[in-house]
C-alpha cells in the first residue's frame, strides 16, 4: 500500500538534502512536489491544499528543529501533518455497558462489507468477545448465505431467522434485526454485527433503511465499509453515509491492493471520523486496527517494526524458535528438518513481499522495500517440496546425500538437480554462519535474555 505516493515522497525528500538550509525558494519546490505526489495519489483536493498549507506554515515557522538538516525538518514536517490528518490517536471501539454492543456496517455494493463482518467477529474473539452475526440483506440473491459461509469459516454464531413466505423490505429488515438482537442476548453474545444491505449507487430507499435500522437498534458502532481501491468515489460516499447516519469510523478494505491511498488520507478529513481497521488481503486474519503513526512510518519510508514484531509474537510458535536458536547457536547445529520448519514458521507472517515492506528504507534495510517485489514467493515452495522429497536419514544429515540421491530427490520435488545443490549449499552457509555466531558471547547472552527482547511492550514503551 501506499507504494507510489512513497516513492514520490522519498525523491522530494532526497532533493532536499544537498540544500544547507530551508528557505522560501526551496520549500515552494518541495510543497509543489508533495502536492503533485498526493493528487496522483487521489487524495481529495481540500484536504491537498489545507496539508499544504500546514506544511508551509511549520516548515517556515518556529517549529522547526534547528538542529535537523534541512530534509529532516521537512520530513519531521510531513510526518507530524500527515499523523493529525489521519489522526493522531489509534481510534477506539465502542462498547455497550450493557451487552450486547450492535455494530451497524454500512457501504455500497461490492465494498466487503460481508467479509469484513466476519473479518471483525475474528478480531472480536480474538480479543475474548463472543459476536453474533446477522445478515439483514433481504434483496441480494444469495447475500445471507454468503455471510452463512463467512460465519463458518471464523467459527463465529449466526443468526439465520426465517424469511420465507414474507415479502423482501423495511419490516422484514426490521424483524430480522430485533430478532437477532434477542439471541444475542439469549446465547450471551455480547456483540451484534449487523451486515446490511448495499447498492451500486446512493439511494433513498438505501438510506431511509439505514436510518430506520439506527433508529431501532441504536448502535454503538457504524462503520462505514470502503473499498480503498475506488478512491474518491469512496469518501464521496462516506461523506454522504456520514450526514445521514452519523458515523463513528470507517473500515477499508484490499488496503493491499492499493498503491496511491488517496481513500485513506482522505476520509477522515471529509467525515471527521478515524478510520478503525484495514483489511490487507483475502484471508480472516488479514485485517489490522488502523494505527496512523505506523501508516505514516510506510508511506515516508520509515517501516513499521513495531506491527512486525506485534505479528511475529502472535503467529510464532515461540517454542520452537527458541529450540531452534539453541541449535543453531549452542548446539551441533540445525538440520534440513529444523530448516523447513523455520520455513513454514516465516509462511505464517504472510508473504515475504509484505515483510520486506515493513522494514525501514534506511540503513541496513536500505534497498529491502525496492527488492520486495522481485521477491520469488514460489522459491519457497520448491524449498519445502526438495525437504520434503528427502528421508528422514537425509534431512538429519545432507552429507549423504550423494549424486543418486540429489537426482532422486529433484525428482520426488519437480525441480532440477540445479535447484537441489543450490539449497544445500545455502543451507552448508547458513550452517557455518550460526556456528561462527554461537562462538562468540553475543549470541549466548541474546540466548539468555530470550524472545523477551523483543517484547515491543518493553522496547517500544507499550
Amino acid at each position: 500500500m501506499f507504494e507510489n505516493l512513497s516513492d514520490r515522497l522519498q525523491r522530494v525528500f532526497k532533493s532536499l538534502r544537498g540544500q544547507g538550509t530551508l528557505t522560501e525558494e526551496n520549500i515552494s519546490e518541495a510543497l509543489r512536489e508533495i502536492r503533485v505526489a498526493m493528487l496522483e495519489a487521489d487524495v481529495n483536493l481540500n484536504v491537498v491544499r489545507d496539508l499544504i498549507e500546514h506544511i508551509r506554515e511549520k516548515a517556515v515557522g518556529t517549529e522547526v528543529m534547528t538542529a535537523l538538516s534541512p530534509s529532516e525538518q521537512v520530513i519531521k514536517v510531513v510526518r507530524d501533518e500527515l499523523i493529525a490528518l489521519l489522526g493522531k490517536d489509534t481510534a477506539r471501539f465502542n462498547f455497550a455497558s450493557k451487552p450486547p454492543t450492535v455494530i451497524l456496517m454500512a457501504g455500497l455494493q461490492g465494498s466487503g462489507k460481508t467479509t469484513t463482518s466476519g473479518k471483525l467477529a475474528a478480531w472480536l474473539k480474538k480479543g475474548g468477545h463472543r459476536p453474533m452475526l446477522v445478515s439483514v440483506d433481504v434483496y441480494r440473491p444469495a447475500a445471507r448465505e454468503q455471510l452463512k459461509v463467512v460465519a463458518k469459516q471464523v467459527e463465529a454464531k449466526l443468526y439465520e431467522g426465517d424469511t420465507r413466505g414474507e415479502a423482501a423490505g423495511t419490516a422484514l429488515v426490521e424483524r430480522l434485526a430485533k430478532e437477532a438482537r434477542r439471541e444475542a442476548v439469549i446465547w450471551g453474545c455480547d456483540t451484534l454485527i449487523v451486515d446490511t444491505a448495499g447498492r451500486l449507487h446512493l439511494d433513498q430507499d438505501l438510506m431511509a433503511e439505514m436510518e430506520s435500522l439506527k433508529k431501532l437498534l441504536s448502535p454503538q458502532e457504524i462503520l462505514f465499509v470502503a473499498d480503498a481501491m475506488t478512491g474518491q468515489d469512496a469518501v464521496n460516499s462516506a461523506q454522504e453515509f456520514h450526514t445521514r447516519l452519523g458515523l463513528t469510523g470507517a473500515v477499508l478494505t484490499k488496503m493491499d491492493g492499493d498503491s496511491r491511498g488517496g481513500a485513506a488520507l482522505s476520509i477522515r478529513h471529509v467525515t471527521g471520523q478515524p478510520i478503525k481497521f484495514i483489511g490487507t488481503g483475502e484471508k480472516p486474519d488479514a485485517f489490522e486496527p488502523f494505527h496512523p503513526d505506523r501508516i505514516v512510518g510506510r508511506i515516508l519510508g520509515m517501516g513499521d517494526m513495531l506491527s512486525l514484531i506485534e505479528r511475529a509474537e502472535e503467529k510464532l510458535d515461540r517454542k520452537k524458535s527458541e529450540e531452534f536458536a539453541k541449535k543453531a547457536l549452542l548446539g551441533d547445529g540445525f538440520t534440513l528438518e529444523d530448516f523447513r520448519d523455520q520455513l513454514k514458521q516465516i509462511k505464517k507472517l504472510g508473504s515475504m513481499e509484505s515483510i520486506l515492506k515493513m522494514l525501514p528504507s534506511v540503513g541496513p534495510f536500505a534497498g529491502m522495500q525496492q527488492a520486495a517485489s522481485q521477491v520469488d514467493e514460489k522459491q519457497f515452495a520448491r524449498v519445502e517440496a526438495i525437504i520434503n522429497s528427502m528421508t528422514p536419514k537425509e534431512r538429519r544429515n545432507h552429507e549423504m546425500i550423494s549424486g543418486s540421491r540429489r537426482k532422486r530427490i529433484a525428482t520426488g520435488s519437480g525441480t532440477s538437480v540445479q535447484d537441489v545443490n543450490q539449497l544445500l549449499r545455502q543451507y552448508a552457509q547458513m550452517a557455518k554462519m550460526f556456528k561462527s555466531m554461537g562462538k562468540g558471547g553475543l549470541a549466548k547472552s541474546m540466548l539468555r535474555g530470550g524472545l523477551n527482547s523483543l517484547n515491543p511492550r518493553q522496547r517500544f514503551g507499550r
